[in-house]
């Protein structure tokens, strides 16, 4: 069996909100799939895809926000022991999605790494987000930990707070796909 190829390029928000409104919001008006930061000129928005093909499979939405909490522990990612003084630039990422019929294929994961790699190169030191409980492990496997207690979003379920530490960096050419 042939493992197909994930890609990952940066697209407009409407390239994805069709995904993160049939994945995250079902049964509420398209709207809801909106988000505040989807208008925010530092926002950028992940897309993955397997192989050549158009159909979008994975989606992310990642922009500046100050991590919510105190940074006192040592964080899991690149390096250990304090957070680093980059950390002050956090990124929260939100509406994550990936296709049903995608799910684990690499998706999730080619977006976090797409999104992390972006977040470094316009010099954030910290990627965090609200995911998901049931998500927990695909979260840890990716090098986030959860920070603070369960909370729960009216209308979504049961939350955590991730977060990871990155290393703020030059972009270099193929960090992330251009678009398609």
């Amino acid at each position: 069996m042939t493992v197909p190829v994930v890609r990952t390029a940066l697209v407009p928000v409407s390239e994805i909100l069709d995904l993160r409104w049939e994945v995250l919001r079902p049964g509420l008006p398209r709207e809801a799939a909106v988000f505040p930061e989807d208008g925010d000129p530092a926002a950028f928005h992940i897309a993955s895809y397997e192989g050549d093909a158009p159909e979008v499979l994975g989606c992310g939405t990642f922009f500046p926000e100050p991590f919510p909490g105190p940074l006192s522990e040592p964080l899991p990612g690149p390096a250990s022991g304090p957070p680093p003084e980059s950390a002050a630039t956090a990124y929260r990422f939100r509406g994550m999605a990936s296709a049903p019929a995608a799910r684990g294929r690499g998706h999730g994961a080619a977006v976090l790494r797409a999104g992390a790699a972006e977040a470094a190169a316009r010099g954030a030191g910290l990627l965090w987000c609200n995911g998901r409980t049931p998500a927990r492990g695909f979260y840890e496997r990716q090098g986030f930990r959860a920070h603070g207690e369960e909370f729960v979003i009216e209308g979504v379920g049961p939350h955590l707070v991730f977060v990871r530490e990155i290393r703020p960096r030059t972009r270099r050419t193929g960090d992330v796909a251009g678009r398609p």
